[in-house]
């Protein structure tokens, strides 16, 4: 296996008992990156000196070995969605209007990878202002799948996810807002979390809708996912949205096993509007879960098909209010340069925010919203856990819906909801359906990130599909 291919786990253990050094991981990663970068785009700036001479600094610090506990992702290579600021490194957005912006402060999830050793190896494209689900509407062009060049790999999260997909980096950083990486990560054949809103600091993160910006990762595996929360879940003073709850060690039950688990499956996400392959896939997993001895539920969430509606009302609105800081006077440049997509959401949030019409539209999605949350915690009286496809639809052709914004939209019909209620939500592989990966998604009340680990780790180690990786 190649270096660059390493789980964090087993870079981890590579580095401690000195098979490799963190320049030689740092080097494979950014092999790999000049290799395939200029097919796939899943960089927008790649920090190669900047990453050598932190990789270095981490294996004079590697001698120590208190610094290896202390240091959890020591000498570990990982990439940052582009609406993480980065401290005298680019960060675009993957939008011309910030093309040229280089921050005076770190994220401050920046800086707890960084305290924890992490080299960061670059910048990663995404939709503009994470407005997507395909990563085509970037303003430094579109990501494409590594599984099949022609498709799309999901968005907005889409060059972090081809990034890890790739093995162009360890682990990558990512945001969700309606599903901006559970898309991107069940596209992709990787693992994808969406945390509980406010369990991770958006300090220092590009906003996208404020009230629903979930702060998560990518990771080849599940057990990595757990051991990445580890450093960046947690409370954070420069975020009132944060939440006070300490941070658990994320990896204690991976072992438990799902026996006697209550796994529910929401009839409203399994429907007619399903892809038929798609189905057939996630009833295979539902059997998989059934073997491991959980015991399978049929729920009802019966507001979800307002979902989306509500969703695309909120959302923008949001949108508009964030946006209306960039207009070139401070840093950046002026409104001409936004693209399509950011004009429909700043014009669309604009006019249901406005006099006559909040009442209308906002006032009335925000009682939705209230509706679903109901749903959800009505089910997690009666089951640990939801599991649900992540799309309706297979990943499409590049340039199939980007001229039909309704369409676009409706691929988020499965993900918007979790972020509309705030709750926490796994992606992971399920298989493949002609050469394209299939992924499912594991929801669970707020602050039940253990329990999805849990789950999705036993699911993991009963079927092999991580262990795929891209014929590039």
């Amino acid at each position: 296996m190649k270096l660059n291919e390493l789980t964090i786990k087993e870079a981890k253990g590579g580095l401690k008992s000195k098979k490799f050094s963190s320049v030689e991981l740092t080097k494979a990663c950014l092999e790999q990156i000049k290799k395939h970068n200029k097919d796939l785009n899943a960089f927008i700036t790649v920090t190669e000196k900047e990453a050598l001479d932190s990789a270095r600094k981490a294996d004079d610090l590697a001698s120590q070995d208190q610094v290896l506990e202390a240091k959890s992702l020591l000498g570990i290579p990982i990439a940052l969605k582009d609406l993480f600021s980065t401290k005298g490194i680019k960060t675009t957005a993957a939008s011309n209007v910030l093309k040229d912006y280089i921050p005076q402060y770190d994220a401050a999830v920046v800086k707890k990878i960084k305290d924890a050793g992490a080299i960061i190896i670059g910048k990663t494209n995404c939709d503009a202002w994470a407005h997507g689900s395909s990563g085509e509407n970037s303003d430094f062009g579109p990501t494409k799948n590594p599984w099949d060049k022609e498709y799309v790999p999901g968005g907005s999260s889409s060059g972090s996810a081809v990034s890890v997909a790739s093995d162009m980096c360890i682990a990558s950083t990512g945001t969700d807002t309606g599903g901006s990486i559970r898309l991107p990560a069940s596209f992709n054949n990787v693992v994808g979390l969406k945390p509980t809103y406010g369990r991770v600091s958006r300090y220092g993160i590009i906003a996208m809708a404020s009230s629903l910006d979930s702060i998560g990762h990518f990771t080849k595996t599940v057990e990595d996912s757990a051991l990445f929360f580890n450093v960046t879940a947690g409370q954070d003073k420069m975020d009132a949205t944060t939440l006070p709850n300490p941070v658990e060690d994320f990896t204690k039950d991976l072992n438990k096993g799902i026996k006697g688990l209550k796994i529910g499956i929401p009839k409203e996400f399994v429907t007619s509007d399903l892809d038929n392959e798609a189905k057939e896939k996630f009833e295979e997993t539902v059997k998989t879960f059934a073997n491991l001895g959980a015991e399978i539920i049929e729920i009802s969430l019966p507001y979800t098909e307002y979902g989306i509606a509500a969703y695309y009302i909120i959302q923008p609105s949001e949108v508009s209010s964030n946006l209306a800081r960039y207009d070139g006077i401070r840093y950046g440049n002026d409104r001409s340069y936004f693209g399509d997509e950011a004009k429909r959401r700043i014009m669309l949030g604009t006019f249901t925010l406005s006099s006559g019409y909040y009442d209308a539209y906002y006032k009335k999605a925000m009682a939705v919203r209230t509706l679903i949350i109901k749903d959800f915690n009505d089910a997690f009286q009666k089951v640990d856990a939801l599991i649900s496809p992540v799309c309706p639809t297979l990943p499409w052709k590049l340039g199939e819906k980007i001229n039909d914004p309704i369409k676009m939209y409706m691929s988020d019909v499965l993900t918007v909801t979790a972020n509309l209620a705030g709750i926490p939500g796994l992606s992971l592989p399920i298989g493949f359906i002609d050469g394209l990966p299939v992924g499912m998604q594991i929801l669970g009340p707020q602050l039940s990130e253990v329990k999805l680990f849990q789950i999705g780790y036993a699911y993991e180690q009963a079927t092999q599909w991580r262990k795929q990786k891209p014929a590039l």
